[in-house]
């Protein structure tokens, strides 16, 4: 079974969170930050991976702690539950639209995070959370996930854009860590990810 749980508690945040890659078992997210909750459970539900989320962060300051260490704890979990790798697709390419918007995501699960990121978003952001943390968000987990990320997106409405990209990452790495029936080799030509 592809799950993991990881729970990392630091002066500014106290995030737990459990992912089962195999299953489309319980998505529930509660990071105090609903915009944000709303993106991960959207990821999760096109991703068709159970997700779990308790995030306690220092919001009263902002909410860049909360975020980013999510980002961290999350690909800290993804790349636990992928274990060694064996038999899954390793490459992705996927595009979602959301209305006017279409994120466009290519992941490789090969071991070495990477992020290429275009998404331009008014300057206003979404309330209180700037629209420049979600680029963040996605280095962070590529980083600690071991995830070759290539990320664009484009439209008009901000909350489309972001969505259209929480999607398409989901979609994509549902596809990406698809074990594929018959193979148990590592996917990589030096035999290890």
């Amino acid at each position: 079974m592809r799950q993991a749980e990881i729970t990392r508690k630091t002066n500014e945040t106290d995030i737990t969170i459990t992912v089962d890659l195999d299953t489309e078992g319980t998505i529930a997210i509660d990071t105090g930050i609903p915009f944000f909750d709303h993106m991960l459970e959207s990821c999760a539900r096109h991703g068709r991976f159970g997700l779990t989320v308790k995030a306690m962060g220092d919001l009263e300051i902002d909410c860049h702690h909360t975020i980013e260490d999510t980002a961290i704890v999350l690909g800290e979990a993804l790349r636990e539950a992928l274990g060694e790798k064996r038999g899954i697709q390793r490459f992705a390419h996927m595009a979602v639209p959301m209305d006017e918007a279409i994120a466009v995501v290519t992941l490789d699960l090969g071991g070495r995070g990477y992020l290429v990121y275009d998404a331009a978003f008014s300057p206003n952001g979404f309330g209180k959370i700037p629209a420049d943390i979600f680029e963040h968000f996605f280095y962070s987990l590529c980083i600690k996930a071991g995830i070759t990320a290539h990320m664009k997106a484009t439209g008009r409405n901000d909350h489309h854009i972001c969505e259209a990209l929480f999607k398409t990452f989901g979609v994509a790495f549902r596809m990406a860590s698809e074990e594929l029936p018959g193979r148990t080799d590592i996917p990589s030509t030096k035999g290890i990810i």
